[in-house]
């Protein structure tokens, strides 16, 4: 699949933001000279995709998620003292999470930051795309053909390519624990490769759903992975990316919210766990209104409310 010409516009512009290029207001103000779009495609597309592939708003917050997340690995990587785990999900671990030891005997384990993938390093813009024009619902078939092409239509997140560049300089070494499955391995590791977010190798910095026998629960590889890194900081789009915890069948739509929001949990986030936006999909994209508004934040006017007086006007 290939990118729109719109889509291609505006990837182009924010690399050439995360580049660190000065562009004037009057050169991006240029018209650009495009044939009229068919009827689909100029349709209105859903607002969560607008904001998520098209808005700078978007492109703002993830580049500042990937600054903050730079200097706080950076500077924990320059401390003299033996590096410590960020807590993080573990088999087993109390509260569901767990700080795994970053020295064996007399050997500090190389340092490290876990990332997921899919609209946390990389969009699927190709993807979600193709999703629309099929009628908006997530088709298994589809997305496993996309994760076989290798993803060409794929871009990647605003601030992710400099983040990562920075990391690797500092000798930390950015592993993917990502669900996308083992069998396309090799075209994952393209994938990210492709955009610049590589080298990605699987089973010492790229994991997949497959390599063990829990599914998109991700506790377990991330075990895997504290037994040869010191994982230093987590980023992902969801809360499972952090702790399977959160993602618990159980957990209803407010009681998530609150585990995520207080207590141990609050103060991880931008101290060691950074979360990345992603209103599209994903285990965040749930709840009624019952769920979403509980009773105490319902709201109705008193009285009904007389209408503005240009509208009696006449009468």
């Amino acid at each position: 699949m290939r990118l729109s010409r719109a889509t291609a516009v505006a990837t182009s512009a924010a690399a050439l933001l995360l580049a660190g290029c000065a562009t004037t207001a009057s050169e991006y103000a240029a018209p650009i000279s495009e044939a009229p779009l068919p009827a689909t495609l100029a349709a209105e597309a859903p607002d969560s995709v607008r904001w998520l592939y098209g808005s700078g708003e978007a492109a703002g917050a993830s580049i500042q998620a990937f600054r903050a997340l730079a200097d706080y690995a950076i500077t924990k990587a320059r401390q003299r003292s033996v590096p410590q785990s960020v807590p993080m999900g573990l088999p087993g671990a109390s509260g569901g999470v767990g700080q795994p030891a970053c020295q064996e005997d007399d050997r500090i384990k190389p340092l490290a930051v876990v990332f997921d993938v899919d609209e946390t390093l990389l969009l699927n813009l190709g993807a979600e795309y193709q999703k629309i024009m099929s009628g908006g619902s997530f088709d298994p078939e589809l997305w496993d053909e996309w994760e076989r092409s290798g993803s060409p239509g794929a871009a990647p997140v605003p601030g992710a390519v400099t983040a990562l560049r920075a990391l690797r300089e500092a000798g930390i070494t950015p592993v993917f624990n990502t669900n996308r499955e083992a069998a396309n391995a090799e075209q994952t590791e393209a994938a990210i490769a492709a955009i610049g977010l590589g080298p990605a190798v699987h089973g010492e910095t790229l994991f997949l759903r497959g390599d063990d026998a829990t599914g998109g629960r991700k506790d377990t590889r991330r075990a895997r992975i504290a037994e040869s890194y010191c994982v230093i900081a987590l980023a992902g789009d969801n809360l499972g990316d952090f702790a399977d915890v959160f993602n618990e069948p159980a957990l209803g739509v407010q009681e998530r919210r609150r585990l995520a929001g207080r207590g141990q949990f609050a103060t991880l986030w931008g101290n060691g766990w950074f979360l990345l936006p992603n209103p599209v999909y994903g285990a965040s994209i749930r709840g009624t209104l019952g769920e979403v508004f509980p009773p105490e934040a319902r709201w109705t006017p008193i009285e009904e409310r007389a209408a503005p007086a240009i509208m009696n006007e006449g009468n």
